[in-house]
């Protein structure tokens, strides 16, 4: 017996003679917020069998959420989860097991969590990112000259899945020959992000051998001296070979990782936010406005209340208890996953002021979009660059931006983690510089 409603065999929950919504249908993605009110309220921690068949506990309220991430007692670790025959595999990023790519800090606790964080922090300084800002602004611009005297154009496979990738390959050092084919091992990953885990783990296949390949180039080519700005994958590659106790292994699983937690997500915040802006005219004026003053502290705000709002990630990444512990009232037995739903978390109005109204003036905003915690998301400050840049660019330069077909024509993509569309096709007064 739940303490607000009853607990069916077959996992479903009635309270006062209603059923619980469903879950991970179709519908669902589109909007999943009333399901997961219902949640909130009624069964707050519900254990569920996903599409994939595991069955695991979900988190929805912001005050379980906020411990459950920061708890030691869940782990990381897949090692942890005590799966049955059925399960296996079917946790985590298809294809990373066999490929060795495991050993990156979505997978590990402390004490290896504690060292690779160290290391590639490294990369993510303020003075880092800030020194990123010029090519985050002219990879904002050349993507839409690519399309401004046209009038029309798809934002998320022309504008906020390319903006991300460019970065990040830059940011590892990918050469600029070769980052197309990031882009298309990339779309591979989103385009079967709801379908098949196959095609995921082939462009995981292909991701490791190009990386294995350009480690041993880089190393071969390494100076003595770090130079300035120098890339992130020759600074774990000299990091290891410095009593860091790197493996090529763990380098090329956490260029890996950059790249995979890294542009999908920037991909979703870019596309999620501009269509609220676009369904929301009033706070796309008051946004407009400020930009065209001059001002930025609206724009700061604002990318955080279109985090809190409809994120980029509506799951955070699993976890799996390593002992018998509460959260929320129920009872989550050694080698259970845990699944924090932030999507949830982020409209609880037991934490947020009139949660479900976009206010882009939000000022106690401590959302969990990035997480909380020890894994809280490393690539955050150059995430918001990212997102705020696109966001300032797109207001400006298009400013009669305005969507082309009827919101319910529009598509969630399929998936557990990451809630974006699939497309976003817009309008607007063609730019002719």
């Amino acid at each position: 017996m739940h303490r607000d409603g009853t607990i069916h065999r077959d996992g479903t929950i009635h309270r006062d003679g209603a059923p619980a919504p469903d879950l991970f249908t179709w519908e669902f993605a589109a909007d999943p917020y009333p399901a997961y009110a219902w949640l909130r309220e009624h069964a707050p921690v519900h254990r569920t069998r996903l599409p994939s068949g595991v069955e695991a506990w979900l988190v929805t309220r912001y005050a379980d959420a906020r411990q459950a991430l920061a708890d030691p007692r869940l782990s990381k670790n897949p090692a942890h989860h005590d799966e049955p025959a059925h399960a296996k595999g079917k946790t985590g990023i298809p294809g990373e097991r066999k490929a060795e790519l495991m050993t990156h800090l979505l997978n590990i606790d402390p004490p290896d969590h504690t060292r690779l964080r160290r290391l590639v922090s490294k990369a993510f300084t303020p003075r880092r990112v800030a020194e990123f800002v010029p090519r985050v602004q002219e990879l904002t611009d050349r993507l839409i000259d690519g399309f401004a005297d046209r009038g029309e154009a798809d934002l998320i496979h022309e504008f906020a899945f390319p903006l991300p990738i460019y970065a990040i390959c830059d940011l590892l050092g990918v050469p600029r020959e070769d980052q197309d084919d990031f882009r298309d091992w990339a779309g591979m990953m989103i385009r079967h992000g709801g379908g098949p885990r196959g095609g995921v783990a082939r462009s995981v296949k292909k991701m490791r051998g190009y990386l294995a390949e350009l480690i041993h180039r880089k190393r071969e080519a390494l100076s003595a001296e770090p130079a300035p700005g120098e890339d992130l994958i020759s600074g774990l590659i000299r990091a290891s070979d410095h009593g860091e106790h790197l493996t090529e292994n763990e380098a090329a699983a956490m260029a890996f990782i950059l790249l995979f937690a890294g542009f999908e997500t920037t991909v979703n915040l870019i596309g999620n936010g501009t269509y609220a802006l676009l369904t929301h005219p009033e706070q796309r004026r008051r946004l407009q406005d400020s930009l065209a003053a001059g001002e930025r502290g609206l724009l700061e705000t604002g990318v955080e209340e279109l985090l809190r709002y409809d994120g980029p990630v509506e799951l955070a990444t699993w976890r799996f208890a390593t002992e018998p512990l509460g959260i929320g009232g129920q009872r989550i037995a050694p080698g259970d996953p845990v699944l924090v739903v932030l999507a949830a978390a982020d409209r609880d109005p037991e934490r947020f002021d009139a949660p479900d109204t976009l206010d882009l003036a939000r000022r106690d905003n401590q959302h969990l979009g990035y997480g909380h915690g020890i894994h809280y998301c490393l690539g955050a400050p150059l995430a918001r660059l990212e997102g705020q840049t696109a966001l300032a660019t797109l207001l400006t330069r298009l400013p009669d931006l305005r969507l082309a077909v009827p919101e319910s024509e529009l598509r969630w993509r399929g998936g557990l983690i990451m809630r974006g569309l699939r497309t976003l096709p817009v309008q607007f007064t063609p730019d002719g510089r």
